[in-house]
Order: C-alpha cells, then sequence, then structure tokens
C-alpha cells in the first residue's frame, strides 16, 4: 500500500502506534522495556512533547502525546532510532526493529482523547495479561494513581474528570473499567492486516510460485511482451498483502513507479 501523507492535528496530540518488524517482538524481556521508557523520558526532558499515556506490549507500543518544541514525526525518529540502535547491539543483529514508519492520528476531543487513553491501558487486559489495566507494569495507568510526579502529564487529564484530586482518580478507575464502544486506530489497523502474506519473505515466496506457473524468471517480467503477467503479479501483491509499493517493486527488481503503473491498470 502506498504511504498515505500524516494527518495533522490542531490540537497538536497523537495517538502514536509502532509494531515490530515482520510482526516480531521489539521486548524480549524487562531491561528492553525499561530501556524503552528511560528513552521516552530523556527524550521528554528535552521538552520535545508531552505524555499523556503509554503501553507497551511484546510486539508493539501505544504512545500518547502532544508535540512542544519539536513536531511528533522528528521525535518519534528519535525515540525509534535510539531504541533500535539499543536493541541491535544487544542482541548482535542488524536490519530494522519497527515495522515501516510509525501510525498516528490526531486526537481533537475530550471525550475521545479520555476514550483512547482506557484504550490504551486496556490493551494488556485485552491480551489477558492481567485482570485490571493498573495492574500492569508496562502501562501509564497505574501512575495515574499515584500522588507523586511521574513522566505522565496526568493533571489535565484528571482535571476533564474533576478539580478535586481523589474524586478524579476514583472516577478515572470506574471509567478505565468501562467497556469502550470507540473505534480506534488500532483496530483500524488489525482490519488492514489480516492478509493472506503477512511479510516481505512470505511475498518472494509466493512470486516463485507464481513465476514457476507461468514458466517465468524474475528478470523477464520488464520485457514488453510479459506486461500482462507483471501487471497482474503487481495487482496480487497489493490485494494480498499491506507491502508498501517500494517494497513490492524491490521484490520484483525495478522501480516505484512501474508498480504504481501496473496497479493503476487494474
Amino acid at each position: 500500500m502506498p504511504r498515505q501523507r500524516r494527518k495533522i492535528g490542531l490540537s497538536k496530540i497523537y495517538h502514536i502506534i509502532a509494531r515490530g518488524n515482520e510482526r516480531k517482538d521489539i521486548f524480549l524481556d524487562d531491561e528492553d522495556k525499561n530501556k524503552f521508557i528511560q528513552i521516552i523520558i530523556n527524550k521528554k526532558r528535552k521538552n520535545e512533547y508531552i505524555l499523556y499515556a503509554y503501553c507497551l506490549m511484546n510486539n508493539h507500543l501505544h504512545l500518547l502525546l502532544k508535540e512542544e518544541e519539536d513536531n511528533v514525526s522528528r521525535a518519534m525518529r528519535r525515540i525509534n532510532t535510539a531504541y533500535a540502535y539499543y536493541f541491535n547491539k544487544k542482541y548482535n543483529r542488524v536490519g530494522h526493529v519497527f515495522q515501516n514508519r510509525f501510525r498516528s492520528e490526531p486526537v481533537e476531543d475530550d471525550g475521545y482523547l479520555i476514550s483512547l487513553i482506557r484504550y490504551i491501558h486496556n490493551n494488556p487486559v485485552k491480551a489477558k495479561t492481567v485482570n485490571q489495566p493498573h495492574q500492569y507494569k508496562w502501562s501509564s495507568c497505574s501512575l495515574y494513581l499515584k500522588e507523586q510526579k511521574s513522566i505522565i502529564d496526568k493533571e489535565e487529564i484528571l482535571n476533564l474528570f474533576s478539580p478535586d484530586r481523589l474524586k478524579a482518580i476514583r472516577l478515572f478507575v470506574e471509567f478505565s473499567r468501562q467497556q469502550n464502544n470507540d473505534t480506534f486506530m488500532d483496530y483500524q489497523e488489525v482490519l488492514r492486516e489480516v492478509k493472506e502474506i503477512t511479510s516481505v519473505e512470505k511475498a518472494k515466496e509466493y512470486v516463485s510460485r507464481y513465476l514457476k506457473e507461468k514458466g517465468l524468471q524474475i528478470e523477464s517480467l520488464k520485457a514488453k511482451a510479459n506486461k500482462e503477467y507483471r501487471d497482474k503479479l503487481i495487482i496480487e501483491l497489493t490485494e494480498k498483502t499491506n507491502l508498501s509499493y517500494r517494497e513490492i517493486a524491490n521484490i520484483l527488481g525495478f522501480s516505484r513507479w512501474l508498480a504504481i503503473k501496473g496497479v493503476k491498470k487494474k
């Protein structure tokens, strides 16, 4: 799928989702999660953003933040780059840690904002890791229940429930336990990702089978005589995978524009 232009929010508040490359785990132990939290603390100290909520699952993460001195794209690039450097060095590996670029959605409504925080905090409950959101060690939920300051900018959120701190916390806990009826970006992403081919490796295997059935070599796809086979293969890859045009073009060995033209012929 082609990249879509990132939506700009007037509130400068964004829900961020970053997933492991090929859906692999990006946090293999508690040290990894601690390292990521330390990275977001360090970036936050530089006034790059205000942080309202976070949740670190094994193969993906959620952040809810507000831009300050830097925009969300640059802030996330610094966060992900710092963590990827640590992860690759620790596990003696190379290559991408995160799946493409992160996804984001602007948040413009207070009601949606608190529902989104509830949804983020309930990820571990949905995954049956814990029974209650505040029990999960690697989310910001429990930080909302404590008096001391933390990396979470919770005052603005708690004031949406009540100006009285104790009452606000009680209402926040009650609200967090309720069922969400809103549709979030993560739901849309799950629907989008349910495809037959789920990785670059599997896409390459599909291409090999296709070429074998047609009696072709991958180099021969560039020939004008094989344009019909080439366009059909490109279309099938866009329908059966979530790969970008660039990724499809890299697999087939030609330009991204040729991949785009193939789809436009559909």
